[in-house]
Formats: C-alpha cells, structure tokens, sequence
C-alpha cells in the first residue's frame, strides 16, 4: 500500500499565516509545511486541503482516480474547494467502516477530542492508521486491535496518542510512526528530528511517498538516558517528555515528601500535575533492585536528591567519618548503582543537576558534595546511551 504525504503540517500550515514566532520564521524551504493531507494508493484522500491538487501533481501524482475522500477534523476558515472530478468530502460515524471497489477497508475510529481517525487496510492486508491533529483514539482495550504497520499522528501535540496505542499493542517494535499535522510547537530541523526519535517516530517531508508494510529505518529509542542540567534549566520537563509518549512509566522521586515543608510540597505538586496520569510513583532511593527488575520505562528524578541520601548514610558531613570509611563505603554504593544500570534491561531516563560550571562552595561540605556529584553524574553517563545537556530549555546532545 503506497501513501503519499500531500502536506504534513497543522491545519493552518507551517509558517502560519502572520505568525511572527521564532520558529515560523525559521521554517523555509524544506522546512515548511503544508496542512496535512493523505493520499492512499491514488484512491483514498484523507483531508482536502487548499492546493491539494498541485501537492499531488508536484508529488508525482493525479487526483483523478480519488474515489473517496474523508475529513479527520472540522475545517475553519474560507471553505476549501473540491477540485473537479473529486467526490464531495465526508466524515464517516465513529465505528463505521467502508469498503471502497479498489479494495481498500477504511473504519472511523472515535477519537477523545474533536476529529475521526481512521484504520485503513489495503488490498494486501498492510494496515495504516490516520489520526486527527490534537486527539488520540478513545476506549481502546488491550487485544482489541492488531498492530499497524504505519500510524500518521500528533506526535508533538499528543504524545499521549501513541502511549495508548503502545498499552494496547496497535503500535509495536517494527511500527513506522510518522508526525504529522506539525506546528510551531518545536523549532525545525535537528531539535524537530530530536524530539521525534525520542518518542520512536520520525518527519517526512511534504510530497514524500511511502510504503505501508515496508521495513523503515525506525528510530532507535536510548535504552538509557542521563539528562543534566542546571537549577530550573528544563531538564525534568526534557526528561518527562522523552517517556510521555510511552505507558505505565514508573516515576521514581528521590526527594521524598519532607513532610512541613511548604516550599517542597508545591514543588511535588507540579511535578506531579505535569506528569500523565497513567505514570505510577515510587518514593524511594533504593534504586538498585528497581533496575534490576523487569518492568516499564523508569524516571529518575533525581541522582542530585540520591546521592544527597547515600552521603548521609555514610557519615560524609563528617571529616573523621569521611576519612575512616565513609569515603569508601560512597564509592561502593556509586559503584553498585552504575553497575545496576549497565546490566538493566529496562529503559531508563534520569536526571541531574550540572553544578560543575557554579559558584565554588564556601563550605568543604559543600565542595565534598559538588565533587561526589560530579564524579556521580560521569560514571552514571558512561553507562548511558545518549547524554543530554539542558540550558535555558535548550537541550544540548553529548552523546548519542
């Protein structure tokens, strides 16, 4: 089965019309995106944008053989006109399905938000599925579907969509996820690409062809990322968006609830309010055994808060206990952890503070501290796939 990517930008385009934002003014040339629209074998469209025609004449293709064509989503704006010979568009009810005389089978799915998604199959049994900007399917059930071999969605606005079709199997290993209906929600190009192969997806673009049911080179997820970054850099949000897109992620908080503390509790209130609601939360720093099981995607937030906890276990506040074992009893507990995740089968994303580039503490306890963590967050990052550097919410990739 042969779809051809007509546009792959939101529904007003990319750059939209009139928007002075920094990443509309970078996305030019390549980089500019025509509202999504889909053509499946020359017969199928799935959303009529304006200039659909020459998208297709300009891709290589004729809208002439159309036999059907769908909306996804309403329409705002100056209504678009259907070019001639094309069948006046249409919406199908949530749970019908329509076979069309080329042999294609297409099933309206419901979506949570405004829109229909459709589960198209073809001729040779290849099966993709189309999903409208900002809605991901709703009530779907574990085995109550198979997988897809391609799904076009919201990557960047709904993460979440791909989560839920992860949790019921639509999405799998060998799955060629591809954005569409992009906006100016990431800058273009190398950050765009970033983002996406985070969530195990990629950008097409605009008049690309592709082959449903044919092997991609489907973007690598890091089994094990360290993410650092200075105080209120970004990089817990750079963390929680790298898993968002995945279910049943288990978040581990380090810091514990520091029960009178107004000023930590609202942080844990905010952390806790941006994660999904299908995230579990261990409040623990025995991370070992957490590694060494089976399990879901694992945040660590984070190894600043760890190591703060395996210092005072030690007795390294204090010089004489520092000296007469302490010292070597951290080390240990550093080693056991970095070999912990060397040897874990689970995807793990953690985070930590870079306090290397401040202020040289007043204290020696202080000093002690920002040398242990850095020492920490090299051995950690050896382990790790991809190492990530945050600053002003810009991430920086080190490694991988």
């Amino acid at each position: 089965m042969e779809a051809t990517l007509l546009g792959t930008g939101a529904p007003a385009g990319l750059p939209r019309p009139d928007c002075p934002c920094a990443v509309c003014a970078a996305a030019l040339g390549p980089d500019a995106r025509a509202a999504t629209a889909l053509l499946v074998n020359g017969a199928l469209l799935l959303d009529l944008t304006p200039g659909a025609a020459f998208a297709a004449a300009r891709a290589g293709h004729s809208l002439g053989g159309v036999r059907q064509v769908l909306l996804s989503h309403p329409h705002d704006g100056p209504a678009v006109e259907v070019p001639a010979g094309l069948p006046q568009p249409v919406r199908v009810p949530d749970g019908r399905e329509l076979t069309l005389l080329t042999g294609h089978r297409v099933r309206a799915m419901a979506m949570d938000a405004g829109g229909t998604g459709y589960a198209v199959t073809g001729p040779g049994g290849q099966r993709l599925l189309y999903l409208p900007p900002g809605g991901a399917p709703a009530g779907l059930e574990e085995g109550s579907t198979e997988m897809y071999d391609m799904v076009l969605a919201d990557v960047v606005g709904r993460p979440d969509a791909l989560a839920k079709l992860r949790a019921v199997g639509a999405v799998g290993p060998t799955t060629d996820v591809v954005a569409v209906h992009i906006d100016h929600d990431v800058p273009p190009g190398p950050e765009l690409r970033r983002r996406l192969a985070a969530a195990g997806a990629r950008a097409v673009p605009d008049g690309t062809t592709l082959m449903v049911g044919a092997y991609e080179d489907v973007p690598d997820v890091p089994r094990r990322t360290l993410v650092l970054g200075g105080a209120r850099s970004g990089k817990s949000v750079e963390a929680e968006r790298r898993l968002e897109s995945f279910p049943d992620v288990l978040y581990v908080a380090t810091g514990g609830s520091r029960a009178g503390d107004t000023e930590w509790a609202a942080r844990v209130a905010l952390h806790r309010e941006r994660r999904p609601g299908s995230w579990r939360t261990a409040e623990t720093c025995d991370l070992v055994p957490l590694l060494a099981q089976d399990g879901p995607p694992m945040l660590i937030d984070c190894l600043s808060l760890w190591l703060t906890d395996a210092m005072d276990s030690v007795g390294a506040w204090d010089d004489a206990e520092w000296a007469s074992g302490g010292e070597r009893a951290l080390r240990e507990r550093v080693r056991e952890l970095t070999e912990a995740v060397r040897d874990t089968r689970r995807t793990v994303v953690a985070v930590s503070n870079e306090v290397g580039s401040g202020i040289v503490p007043a204290t020696a306890s202080g000093r002690r501290y920002r040398d242990e963590l850095g020492r920490l967050n090299a051995a950690f990052a050896a382990e790790c796939e991809q190492v990530l550097l945050v600053v002003a919410g810009q991430a920086m990739v080190l490694r991988g």
